[in-house]
């Protein structure tokens, strides 16, 4: 479809379907704006924003006084009030930041005064004997830790799906395999050029993550440069989740949070991520030797992993810039608002940063663009429920009528995968698939499923099937 006259033009063109993407496209629609979102991939989440540790964070160690912390703390708080009514699952784990060396246990209350800076008062340090009630199978060199209560597990697939179901619902549009390959402002509107076609708007939002600076460039010369930076994880046997009762985090350095062990929300226990600089932004190919490395301090956080094996790994980037902070700024001049170098917070921050970018629009360019908006009325919001893939939930296999089980790993049943096909975001990619029924993603990774996906899909998916885990 490719929009045709002034009535086809949008309010707002959202470039980039990440976490942040879905939550501003949210955001704008039930603020009464017609948004149209272009994805360069099959499906949302086909970039930076589908590989990542699916934590909730309190923004305790966030920089002081920094946007990131704002739109954390924002954003937290907005999931928290609206996941129940669009069925988003959360674990309430707590988190431990855990001191394995003298030097590190110094630095704890350090970080027990930042988290109180940043408004998290829940925050304490800890002694080895408190830790080690919370989580006895942590290694006995444990010297102690600062005890996070907030810090919750979520799911970061249907979080997304949940943002842009609901706009979709209130009748925002989306194009798949759209790749904004230039474009040029003129008479007040923006017209940008894709594979799918031509489209108009008012006003642009970048937040094309791993190429955001690349986007950018179609307006101005950005002030910053996205450099990929690639995480690892493995992923254990869903007997290990029972390992550990919090998400444990290392004393982060200036580069990255470090090593995680935490469960997920599918019943597995992940361990990662690493912090590689890489040049490529589209793979994040796993290596064996950085993966028996990762294991091998897994191990010495939890002796008991040894026990368990692998059933998968995953690599993901980050959108790391030569800024520490986020890269959110308007052009008024040009009808532009770029938000980019959104790092591994953004699935906490997402909601907040859609807050934040409906406040420049409020600031810059309301009172000459969008005079005409009107919000959805509170009780005229539509809430779309996600199907659940929580472990500890109800599963669709569970349920009266179920009928064909295909996926025996993670018990996905025929129904599941059609409902996709009858939702509000029909995914043009199996990954797509894949992320909303966990199909093909256990012990087997496929193998005695892909043949009755295939079946399944055959005629369905845009650009046919195929294997696409080494990104996942």
């Amino acid at each position: 479809m490719t929009p045709s006259g002034p009535k086809n033009i949008f309010d707002v063109i959202i470039i980039g379907g990440g976490v942040v993407g879905c939550g501003i496209m949210r955001k704008l629609t039930l603020q009464g704006y017609k948004a149209l979102l272009l994805e360069r991939g099959g499906d949302i989440l086909s970039g930076a924003s589908k590989a990542n540790s699916a934590i909730l964070h309190t923004g305790f160690d966030a920089p002081e006084a920094s946007l990131e912390h704002a739109c954390m703390q924002d954003g937290y708080k907005e999931f928290i009030s609206i996941r129940e009514k669009l069925g988003l699952p959360l674990i309430k784990t707590a988190a431990h930041v855990v001191a394995w060396t003298r030097e590190e246990l110094d630095k704890l209350p350090g970080i027990v005064a930042k988290a109180h800076k940043n408004k998290v008062l829940d925050v304490k340090q800890i002694s080895r004997e408190e830790l080690l009630l919370h989580e006895p199978n942590l290694s006995d060199k444990a010297l102690g830790a600062v005890h996070v209560p907030g810090e919750f597990v979520i799911d970061p697939w249907s979080s997304p799906l949940a943002y842009l179901s609901q706009a979709v619902a209130h009748g925002a549009e989306y194009r798949f395999h759209s790749q904004v390959t230039g474009g040029f402002f003129s008479n007040g509107l923006w017209t940008l050029q894709t594979p799918s076609g031509i489209y108009k708007a008012k006003l642009v939002i970048n937040s094309a993550g791993l190429y955001g600076d690349i986007v950018e460039r179609i307006c101005a010369k950005p002030p910053f440069t996205i450099h990929p930076r690639k995480g690892q994880f493995v992923v254990l046997d869903k007997k290990a989740n029972q390992l550990v009762n919090s998400i444990i985090l290392p004393v982060p350095s200036s580069i990255t949070k470090g090593v995680l062990v935490c469960r997920t929300i599918f019943g597995n226990l992940i361990v990662g991520p690493t912090a590689e600089e890489q040049d490529d932004r589209d793979r994040a190919m796993v290596d064996n030797e950085v993966l028996n490395d990762l294991l091998a301090k897994g191990k010495k956080l939890v002796p008991a992993l040894d026990r368990y094996e692998i059933t998968a790994t995953y690599a993901g980037l980050r959108t790391a810039t030569e800024h520490k902070g986020y890269q959110i700024f308007p052009t008024p001049g040009k009808n532009w608002i770029g938000v980019n170098g959104i790092r591994s917070t953004g699935l906490t921050s997402s909601l907040g940063i859609a807050n934040y970018v409906h406040t420049l629009i409020e600031d810059h360019f309301k009172t000459n663009l969008f005079a005409h908006v009107t919000p959805v009325a509170k009780e005229d919001i539509i809430w779309p429920v996600m199907p659940n893939l929580y472990e500890d939930a109800p599963r669709d296999y569970q349920q009266p009528g179920s009928g064909e089980i295909f996926c025996h790993c993670e018990m996905v049943t025929k129904r599941e995968v059609e409902a996709v096909f009858s939702s509000l975001v029909v995914p043009q990619d199996i990954g797509g698939i894949r992320r909303r029924t966990r199909a093909m993603m256990g012990r087997c990774n496929g193998f005695n499923c892909m043949q009755r996906m295939q079946q399944i899909t055959k005629g369905r998916i845009a650009n046919g099937f195929h294997n696409d885990k080494e990104k996942e």
